[in-house]
């Protein structure tokens, strides 16, 4: 179960001896791909003029910060922890902060910290606008062009009925006065995950429908994240088309705010075999990781994560059931097949776990915290982060 080249960066490489010496589990985040992403996306900003961001919710591992630093233009936020830190360890780049409803306990501090800050409302706007726009912020106002290209994931899906997110063209009628337009320095959209330049091209086609009297007035469009543009086969050339659409209709800097697309692909969560059970004709293996812990999207999507050296369920010989050592019965990556069978100790690599994953892991039912690793270029290991009892314990009191 290899697929969007998940494990380019390993193929051929003999990986018992790669991780010979590593504890599992833990996440191994490759240098070497988050370079090709970074290239990636560095050449969509050469050629187009607009400006990328790293969406911190997918991927805030900010040691690696100063590589990617080479390749975009600063960090987006949700919230006064997030634009902190890609303040202090993206230094000299934007901070962007985007956030449904603002804390006014924090406000003050998150001005230190943001660039641009994007209001969810025109309540928002109102309550904060005059404070970041004294404070020399340029101010955004997110929209919602009601235009949904997702299917099947409501959840992650912006312009799903009754969405919280964004601005429609009904409720901006009913609020926006001549005065809290005049604050606003940008318009922000954000409506898609994980998808192609064709979907957002039928974005931008309902945000030009339902706000194009506003967008000459801006000095910035904002066409947020789930961009999929270092996915194998994603249409640069549409994107870069649209952006160069945009950016001349308008007169505005385009913005985009990927997060998969930085790190896409560039990691791997490495498990072992605890224990080999059978019950009726299914043949379950034990590992040392927790999908509910350690893969929370696993679970919350749901999705089956590629394995190195395996097929779907019946591709191969030997089929298992991957499970984990929780109390949750839930708790299953998923169901795979080998061509040999399973044995205990044995090493599994789970392929593009850079994402939505060191991010989102946690300690229920006392389960460890991986190790993070990278793996550098000349392909050596070095240790980010480790974690003991004391990671879960002080958190709790």
């Amino acid at each position: 179960m290899t697929g969007n080249n998940a494990f380019l960066h390993i193929e051929g490489c003999d990986t018992d001896r790669l991780f010979s010496d590593v504890k599992t589990p833990c996440y191994v985040i490759d240098e070497k791909a988050l370079i090709t992403n970074g290239e990636i996306l560095k050449s969509v900003c050469d050629d187009t003029g607009c400006r990328i961001l790293l969406a911190q919710k997918a991927f805030s591992n900010f040691t690696l910060y100063p590589l990617l630093s080479q390749y975009i233009n600063g960090t987006e936020a949700s919230g006064l922890f997030e634009a902190r830190l890609g303040y202090e360890e993206m230094q000299g780049k934007e901070v962007h902060v985007f956030c449904a409803g603002y804390r006014s306990d924090e406000f003050e501090e998150l001005l230190k910290y943001a660039d641009h800050i994007v209001f969810n409302t025109p309540t928002q706007l109102r309550l904060f606008g005059k404070r970041a726009k004294a404070s020399g912020k340029s101010i955004g106002l997110r929209i919602n062009p009601e235009c949904s290209t997702q299917e099947g994931h409501e959840i992650y899906d912006p312009c799903a009925p009754k969405s919280r997110l964004g601005t429609t063209r009904a409720l901006w009628d009913e609020l926006m006065t001549d005065e809290l337009v005049s604050m606003l320095d940008g318009l922000h959209f954000h409506t898609l995950c994980e998808q192609d330049a064709d979907d957002l091209q039928k974005t931008l086609t309902a945000v030009e429908e339902k706000f194009s009297d506003v967008l000459p007035k801006m000095k910035w469009l904002n066409m947020g994240g789930g961009h999929h543009i270092t996915r194998e086969g994603y249409n640069i050339g549409l994107l870069k088309k649209l952006i160069t659409y945009a950016q001349e209709k308008w007169g505005v800097t385009v913005y985009l705010e990927p997060g998969e697309a930085h790190a896409l692909n560039a990691g791997y969560l490495v498990t072992r075999v605890l224990d080999l059970i059978r019950n009726g004709d299914t043949d379950i293996a034990i590992l040392d990781m927790s999908a509910a812990c350690h893969t929370p999207d696993v679970i919350e999507m749901p999705y089956t994560p590629p394995l190195y050296n395996s097929g779907k369920e019946g591709e191969l010989m030997y089929n298992y059931r991957l499970g984990c050592p929780t109390c949750l019965s839930g708790d299953i990556v998923g169901d795979y097949s080998f061509d040999k069978p399973l044995q205990m100790g044995d090493m599994l690599i789970f392929g593009d776990m850079a994402i939505y994953s060191t991010c989102k892991s946690n300690t229920f039912n006392g389960m460890a915290l991986p190790d993070i690793l990278l793996l550098k270029c000349d392909r050596s290991i070095e240790v980010i982060k480790s974690f003991d009892y004391r990671d879960f314990k002080n958190r709790l009191g």
